[in-house]
């Protein structure tokens, strides 16, 4: 590896006690204990985290409002037209996180609840969990699997695709949330199931999501 390009007279040697050799263990190990190549990988990181909060913030947009829209048809349908803030069966974590965005949405109450401040403000966490095998006969059966329509035939399959791969962004956007390594990460595979998750909500998803993500490129400019 080289010296990012326009970085030569970059004193990287000075810099390493500010940004300290701990933070920069993985780059040193990594970049066989240059420091200048550390920093460009360290740098490539910087810019790969950005990417990935890009990519998870389309796919978190998109299978958020896909979800709400089929919550939203089966608590019309089955539950007399409450809303499904209201009368989804959440567990523990669920319940506690949907407590705090409508206290987000509300400043606790200081304004009137808006359904959709109080989406915005639920975590990809929450949505992650609400397609995991737990609300498998009580959410996913009845309704969210519509939420992917392209998915696998299968309903059980479906589900595990899409749990999988929410998991795996949720994961990763973190993991660049809080300025961690991602560089040893196989990011191509992250965008692809991002892909797959798009594609499956609808063709447009897909085409946005493809059009849009840096990341193919930045994966590509890796030192």
């Amino acid at each position: 590896m080289s010296t990012t390009p326009g970085h030569s007279s970059v004193n990287y040697s000075a810099l390493l006690p500010l940004v300290t050799a701990e933070r920069l263990g993985s780059y040193l190990r990594a970049s066989g204990g240059d420091v200048s190549d550390a920093f460009a990988l360290y740098e490539w990181n910087m810019r790969a985290a950005a990417s990935v909060m890009e990519l998870t913030s389309m796919v978190e947009v998109l299978a958020r409002n896909a979800l709400d829209r089929e919550l939203r048809h089966w608590a019309h349908q089955r539950r007399g037209g409450a809303s499904w803030l209201d009368v989804a069966p959440l567990d523990q974590q669920g319940s506690a996180d949907l407590q705090t965005a409508r206290d987000r949405a509300t400043r606790r109450g200081r304004r009137p609840e808006v359904h959709g401040r109080v989406i915005a403000e639920l975590p990809l966490g929450f949505w992650r969990y609400l397609v995991e095998s737990r609300y498998l006969t009580a959410l996913w059966v009845p309704a969210t699997h519509r939420a992917f329509p392209a998915g696998d035939p299968d309903l059980r399959s479906r589900q595990k695709d899409v749990a999988f791969r929410m998991q795996q962004l949720n994961f990763v956007r973190n993991r660049a949330a809080h300025h961690e390594p991602i560089h040893a990460r196989d990011l191509s595979r992250d965008l692809q199931f991002a892909m797959d998750l798009a594609a499956w909500i609808s063709p447009a998803a897909k085409s946005w999501v493809d059009a849009t993500s840096s990341l193919p490129s930045i994966i590509s400019s890796k030192p």
